[in-house]
């Protein structure tokens, strides 16, 4: 029987981690037989208890777990996984001889993703197990490569330290002026995701360009421009950024049409780029970088308001963020580490033992 290909970790093959679940000691031993092979590592558990146990504390592909157990039943086990472990996407494949229609759609109900019926063929087990746990795999993947991707991005703020916390308080600020535009809970969480990747695209752009302390020239503005295509290249993969790829490319764009990097023209250019391009100005403009000061609050919405006239920014989201400035600039500009997306990665790296230096 051919199967899929698990991850590979530093070029070796890292079998599938299967945790069986139940308290009946034959139909454990019928179930590792069946999963002996290189492609499986097997854990067994013969309650509920020790099952959440091991859960809280290993890593699993796939549960195969018994509906019918003294204690905790399987029914309540996949609803403690859920639940109280936090384990969303970690699949639950339910294993039962006896459990009827009543049964299994309360499983699955809890968060079982499949069943499978006693007595089965063992080939079935097998390709119920792979498909779940290739998803999981897949699914860890992509997990890691948006952590990656917030990491990168923290490493572009490195190399520019005048900008202190500027991705935590865009991811903020995107988030108070969403909310006073009404925006829905996927695209606060877009707006907050850009406040972090919105100038991942830099990584591409040399640091002589990026981190000169004067103004640029024309070719340079030209290489600079590009930063905002090579971050939806960078994110465009991932069905997670589906959202936030919009803002990243379009953040630069002016309602008149006179942005980049399309030339894109009033409601053409997507809504929460034209949101999230305003606390961009904000922040540019009244903390310090390598070639300006840092402006008075009064003179960069002064300066914000003579773009909005000249036709730059698209007026009605623009006034909405001067209303907060006028009646609640408390709500702005508030840094919470532990809500940065970026934050606690970067942590890490620098905790083991890289400067920012190093890392950039």
């Amino acid at each position: 029987m051919t199967h899929p290909n698990p991850n590979l970790i530093g070029g070796h093959i890292s079998p599938y981690r299967v945790l069986i679940v139940d308290d009946e000691i034959e139909h454990r031993f019928l179930e590792r037989e069946i999963l002996d092979l290189p492609t499986y590592t097997v854990t067994e558990a013969s309650n509920g208890r020790d099952a959440l146990a091991l859960i809280q504390n290993e890593k699993f592909d796939v549960i195969l777990l018994d509906i019918r157990m003294p204690g905790i039943n399987g029914t309540e086990i996949c609803r403690l996984i859920r639940g109280e472990l936090q384990e969303a996407m970690l699949p639950i494949i339910m294993v039962t001889g006896f459990g009827g229609h009543d049964d299994l759609s309360a499983c699955l109900k809890a968060g079982a993703n499949d069943f499978i019926r006693k007595p089965y063929h063992p080939k079935e087990l097998l390709a119920r197990v792979d498909a779940a746990a290739a998803h999981k795999r897949l699914t860890d993947q992509l997990d890691n490569a948006e952590s990656m991707l917030f990491a990168l991005a923290r490493m572009v703020e490195a190399k520019d330290a005048p900008t202190g916390d500027h991705c935590a308080r865009l991811a903020h600020n995107a988030m108070v002026l969403g909310n006073a535009l009404g925006l829905g809970e996927d695209e606060l969480l877009a707006l907050r995701r850009a406040g972090v990747l919105h100038d991942i695209g830099k990584l591409g752009i040399p640091d002589r360009i990026l981190l000169k302390p004067a103004a640029l020239d024309a070719d340079e503005w030209a290489i600079m421009r590009r930063h905002t295509e090579i971050g939806a290249r960078l994110c465009g993969g991932l069905k997670s950024m589906r959202s936030t790829v919009p803002i990243i490319r379009s953040h630069h764009e002016r309602w008149d049409g006179s942005g980049y990097p399309d030339g894109l023209r009033g409601n053409d250019i997507p809504l929460l780029a034209r949101a999230f391009q305003i606390v961009d100005i904000y922040d540019a403009l009244t903390y310090a970088r390598p070639y300006k000061p840092a402006l008075p609050q009064a003179d960069a919405i002064r300066i914000m308001q003579e773009e909005t006239r000249k036709g730059w920014r698209d007026p009605d989201i623009a006034e909405t963020f001067f209303e907060i400035v006028r009646n609640r600039p408390h709500e702005l500009d508030v840094v919470d580490p532990n809500a940065d997306l970026g934050a606690e990665l970067f942590s890490q790296l620098i905790a083991a033992g890289l400067s920012q230096e190093e890392i950039a």
